[in-house]
Order: structure tokens, then C-alpha cells, then sequence
């Protein structure tokens, strides 16, 4: 047991989510895991209900940090389980939960992360073979799934592969695993490794050998198909883990050809270590060697079965470890650092501020100065003292400096445009700040917000767009585009119009609402006559405002201009890029068919989304340039670590 001085400042809750149970525990100390509970992911509707249901009969404390290995790929902030329904926004889900961190990562990434530590009786050796020291380590295992990931040495670290190894095609050795191949063809039109080598492939294996042997299959699950193989009560079940396992040991031994994992190949999941000797004794060794001309190759290269059942817990306490560290020694978490380093020097109201600051960064970055002054227990001119005493112009410059710090990502600044700029300075401050806003609307999208729009208007009959001002320049905009794509529309800006038109709305129709502060009265009544009609209200539009309270979905662009000194020239930009992403979403989800009416802007940003659905002739359109095309480029850089994803 750690001592107490090793303890975490707060628990931390780390869980492993497969396609049947969800287990989590309470790491208390590096490596100390307590309150182990495995759940029944049927038992609960969704992710947050399994993980309040665990917490609820636990006095642990507060959690700040969480680890999630799931067995699904991770890439962005939504989650969908490959194996089960459960589907969640990991920011989303940090913040019901309340956490200051929540990191989600693939399963058999954090299982590979745990290879480095394991002890001698964590792990049985099956076969021979040796090690080689900072060597390429291959990972596999079956479950749900059939897992797949590797470790690379790095200096005096690893580097885990985020892999989905598992749906890679299967490649039969004998006469019988045609067999079964051929039968898997009946029913799937591609045959990857994991259709057989996982708890439902048991299943469908032992169908297809009953079926070869001219025997009616039973109603068996894999554990019973398991425990009658190991018993050796059923000839099918037993020739059904047989070749489960030799099937596994060609996969295995096409991983270590792949990676040169002369580190050796360690094997996970829930099914190998439940065979116990069973396994040991089969062909998987031989089906290991069994290479050709690289038999001898292979005979060099160990393989293990994982018998630690914390495994997942280590490897994915290990990723969280490093991503703290992380966030700690930041280049951009210097105001923090700034904070530790002059809060003896501030008031004992500032200091209250401080240490708000420092325990809750995330909660801080995002709060308004009511909520932040009411959870310090101070003034809100407190808090601007608090700030102006780092050196900040104020919160939303503090906030700046924080959200760089946390996040990883530039900071998001805006530069006034003055009577004084030369026109090189008034090019470059439009441009800046232009390219600032953009990816501050693209750090904060909501992936549900903008589904749900897409949905709607993708189903709609009709589709009108409802703008004053500058703003009527976007609506004309969305119903060209909108057009072109076969999508019927109309574009109302005037306010008198907008009146008569809105009257005519009907179930069936979606009205698009455009404005930048969300408070114009004649649109408000817009949405009012839509509700009361039955069309559904889309909003783009800034957050907290009465116009993205009053619709069915807001899609959310906040941005910093005074439009009192010179023209929304960002803010307009911003709401055309919200038109285009709707644009190429609707177009995806209706189908190539509308494809053909797309011009030449919107075929470039499509390509460049999803290429294959575009036909040739629009292939052969001269490139465009498009405001969604740009975003698509700017929200494909990932950062996160290798090998795994952070909120």
C-alpha cells in the first residue's frame, strides 16, 4: 500500500467500458486502486447514468480527474461505442460529471500503456522465445472485440498505437477455417478478424463447424461454448475453441511480422485468460511459427497472456498521469505558475480569487465573473482587480491566457481596427483577427447542435432563412447555396416581409434565424409566429441571448467586435461559415444525388470531406476556395498525444 504521503490531492476515477461490463475503480495512489465494481452496461441507459450510479455509493471525496478506456476508437469528442449503444460528447460528459478533466482513450491503448509495468506473475509466458530490450511490443485480445494496439519506445518512454487492427481481413490457413470463412460470407459481406476471433465469432464459429459436421447448433452462448470446451463435454465446443485459438495465433503472429515486435506479443481481453491451460495447449504457438521461410523469425518472438485483471486500470492511470504532467508544465500554463507565485502578495480577497483559480482552471476559463466572484465568495471588482494584479487588461484577457494554457491551442485574440493603421496594419488586423475568431467558433462547436440542424433541414420540405441588416447578406447567401444543392428555399430580410412570410409557416418547414446578438425584436417575433405555426427554429446565433432560449437549436457563434466603430466584418464571416457546414452537411446526408447542383466552392469543400461521393464531373470543376473547406482544414489537426485523445 502507497504511503500517505504519495496519496493524491483528490481521487481519481478511472474506468474500462466494453460491450458487455463496465468496471471502474478509485485510484487513491499511484497504482492503488480501490472500490473495483464490475457493472452490467445493459443495466443502464447510457454512460453518465453507470458512472453516477457508481459514484453515488461511494465517500471517496471530490474527483477532479478521470481516466476512460473504452473499446471503441476515440477520435474528437464524441464517442460511439462500436459494440454497444452508449454515445456521448466527452466535454459534455466532463461537465454533467462535474471533473475537471476527462480523458476517454481506447481500451487496448491503455492496456498497452500497462505492458512496461508489468511483473513477472502478471503475465504467463506461452511458448519460447525472448525479449529484446527496447523492443516494439505487439498487443491483441479478444472481448466484445478483438482488440489490437503496440508500444514503440521513445527515449525513456513508449509511445502506444491507437489501432483498429481487429477489422482487418481474415485469412484462412486450412481446409476448415475455409469452411467457416465461407459461412461468415453468408452472413457478413466482409469477414475481418474480429467477426471471428471475439465472444459473438465464438458463436458464429461453433454455427458454422455444427453445420460442417451435419449437427444441429444449440442456442450457446461463447461462456457456454467456453466452459462445455474445457470440459470437454460437446466435440463442437471443443473444436470450436480450437480453432478460435489457432485463428488467434495467425493474427498474432501477422501483428508481429507488421510491427517487428521482437519486444514480444502480449495477448488481452476477457477470453484467452478464462482458457487457462486449455489455451496453453493448443495451436496458437504453432499457428504462431507457422510463417514459411520465417518460421525461424518467428520463433524468436515470445508470447504472453496477460493475467493482471487490473491491467486497463494501470495503463490508462499512466496516460492520465502523463496528461496532467502535462498540462502542468505547459508552455501557455505560465499564468498559473503566475498565480502560485504572486498570490502572497495579493489581498486576502484576491487570494480567495487565486485559489478558486488554481482549483478549479477549467471552471474558470468557462464562467461567467458573476459565477466566479459568487464561488470565491468575493466582488465581481474583486475579480478585475485579481486579474489587472497579473498583468491582464482583464478577465477576458486572463481567460485568454488560461485557455491557452489548458488547451494547448493559440490564443484567441482580437485587435481593434483604428482610424491610425497604414493599410498594411489594417490588412493584417482584419486577417488576424478573422482567423482568431474562426478558431474560436471551431474550439467551441457542438457536434450535437449541428447534427440536430443538419437533421432537420436535411428532412424539411422548405427551408427559410430570416436575417436584418448586414446579416441579409448571409441569408441570400444560404438560399443560393442552399438552391444549388436542390434544397427548396427562400431568403426574407426585409422586416415587413418577414411578418407576412412567418405567418405562412407550417410542420414540415425549417425556419433559419440569423443575428448576431440574438435581440432583434422583429426576428424574435419571427421565431414566435414559426413555434406557434409548427416549424422547427434553427438559431445562429451568440449563446445566452433570447434568440438561441427560443429555438429548437441554437448554433452557437460568439465573437468579440465592436460594430459601433466599423462594419460586422468578422462576425459575417463567422455566420457564412455556419451556412457552409450546414450547407455540406445536408448535402452528405441527402445523398451524392444532389451533388451535380453543388458549384464550384462548394464541390472543393466537399472534396475535401469526403471525396468519394463526389462524381466525376465535379471532380473535374476547377478548385474553389470555401469558407467550410477551410474549416474542415482547421479542425483536422489533432492535439492530443499519440495515441490517445484528450477533451
Amino acid at each position: 500500500m502507497a504511503q500517505p504521503e504519495n496519496r493524491f490531492d483528490s481521487p481519481r476515477l478511472l474506468a474500462d467500458i466494453g460491450g458487455t461490463y463496465a468496471r471502474f475503480a478509485i485510484e487513491v495512489a499511484p497504482g492503488v486502486f480501490e472500490h473495483t465494481v464490475s457493472l452490467l452496461c445493459a443495466d443502464y441507459p447510457d454512460f453518465h447514468s453507470a458512472v453516477s450510479s457508481y459514484l453515488s455509493k461511494l465517500k471517496v471525496g471530490t474527483i477532479k480527474n478521470s481516466a476512460v478506456a473504452m473499446a471503441n476508437p476515440v477520435a474528437g469528442d464524441l464517442v460511439q461505442m462500436t459494440n454497444y449503444h452508449w454515445r456521448f460528447s466527452i466535454e459534455q460528459m466532463r461537465e454533467r460529471l462535474q471533473f475537471d478533466n476527462l480523458m476517454v482513450v481506447n481500451d487496448f491503448t491503455a492496456l498497452a500503456m500497462a505492458l512496461p509495468s508489468l511483473l513477472p506473475q502478471q503475465r504467463r509466458q506461452v511458448g519460447g522465445g525472448a525479449p529484446v530490450a527496447r523492443s516494439v511490443v505487439g498487443l491483441i485480445g479478444a472481448g466484445s472485440g478483438l482488440g489490437v494496439s503496440g508500444l514503440i519506445p521513445a527515449d525513456d518512454g513508449w509511445i502506444a498505437l491507437g489501432t483498429e487492427g481487429g477489422h482487418t481481413s481474415f485469412s484462412p490457413h486450412d481446409e476448415t477455417e475455409v469452411w467457416i470463412l465461407q459461412y461468415a460470407w453468408r452472413h457478413f459481406p466482409h469477414v475481418s478478424f474480429e467477426r471471428l476471433l471475439s465472444g459473438p465469432g465464438i458463436e458464429l464459429v461453433y454455427r458454422a463447424l455444427a453445420e460442417r459436421a451435419g449437427v444441429d447448433a444449440q442456442a450457446f452462448t461463447a461462456p457456454d461454448i467456453t466452459l462445455r470446451a474445457t470440459q470437454g463435454s460437446d466435440p463442437i465446443c471443443v473444436a470450436t475453441i480450437e480453432a478460435f485459438c489457432a485463428m488467434l495465433g495467425t493474427a498474432a503472429a501477422n501483428l508481429a511480422v507488421t510491427q517487428g515486435a521482437f519486444g514480444g506479443i502480449y495477448i488481452g481481453g476477457g477470453i484467452v485468460p478464462r482458457l487457462g491451460t486449455l489455451f496453453d495447449q493448443s495451436k496458437f504457438r504453432e499457428r504462431f511459427e507457422d510463417k514459411g521461410r520465417f518460421s525461424e523469425y518467428m520463433k524468436a518472438i515470445p508470447t504472453y497472456v496477460i493475467t493482471a485483471s487490473d491491467a486497463t486500470f494501470v495503463g490508462a492511470s499512466v496516460i492520465l498521469a502523463a496528461q496532467l504532467r502535462g498540462m502542468e508544465s505547459a508552455q501557455g500554463s505560465a499564468i498559473l505558475t503566475q498565480v502560485q507565485r504572486a498570490r502572497a502578495q495579493l489581498s486576502p480577497a484576491e487570494q480567495r480569487v487565486a485559489d478558486h483559480v488554481l482549483a478549479h482552471p477549467h471552471s474558470a476559463m468557462n464562467d461567467p465573473i458573476a459565477q466566479i466572484a459568487r464561488a470565491a465568495e468575493v466582488s465581481q471588482p474583486t475579480v478585475i482587480r485579481f486579474c489587472r494584479s497579473l498583468g491582464c487588461e482583464g478577465l477576458s484577457d486572463f481567460k485568454l491566457r488560461l485557455a491557452s494554457g489548458l488547451t494547448g491551442t493559440m490564443p484567441i485574440t482580437h485587435t481593434q481596427v483604428t482610424s491610425e493603421d497604414s493599410m498594411l496594419e489594417l490588412g493584417v488586423k482584419v486577417l488576424s483577427n478573422t482567423a482568431s475568431a474562426i478558431l474560436q467558433v471551431r474550439d467551441h462547436l457542438n457536434r450535437e447542435a449541428i447534427e440536430r440542424a443538419v437533421q432537420l433541414i436535411a428532412a424539411a420540405q422548405r427551408v427559410e432563412f430570416y436575417a436584418v441588416g448586414h446579416y441579409g447578406n448571409v441569408a441570400d447567401d444560404a438560399q443560393f447555396k442552399f438552391l444549388r444543392v436542390g434544397v427548396s428555399s427562400a431568403a426574407y430580410t426585409i422586416p415587413q416581409l418577414q411578418g407576412l412570410a412567418a405567418n405562412l409557416l407550417h410542420p414540415g418547414v425549417v425556419a433559419v434565424v440569423i443575428s448576431s446578438s440574438g435581440r432583434v425584436a422583429e426576428l424574435l417575433d419571427v421565431v414566435e409566429k414559426a413555434r406557434a405555426h409548427g416549424a422547427a427554429v434553427v438559431a445562429i446565433t451568440a449563446s445566452q441571448s433570447p434568440l438561441a432560449r427560443k429555438s429548437d437549436v441554437a448554433l452557437i457563434v460568439d465573437h468579440q467586435e465592436d460594430i459601433a466603430t466599423q462594419m460586422p466584418m468578422v462576425s459575417r464571416i463567422l455566420h457564412l461559415l455556419m451556412i457552409d457546414i450546414l450547407v455540406v452537411g445536408v448535402t452528405l446526408r441527402r445523398g451524392a444525388h444532389s451533388l451535380p447542383l453543388l458549384g464550384v466552392a462548394d464541390t472543393a469543400a466537399l472534396d475535401e470531406v469526403r471525396p468519394d461521393l463526389l462524381p466525376a464531373a465535379a471532380k473535374r470543376t476547377s478548385p474553389g476556395v470555401s469558407t467550410a473547406g477551410t474549416l474542415a482544414h482547421l479542425s483536422s489537426h489533432s492535439r492530443g498525444t499519440p495515441g490517445f485523445q484528450t477533451p
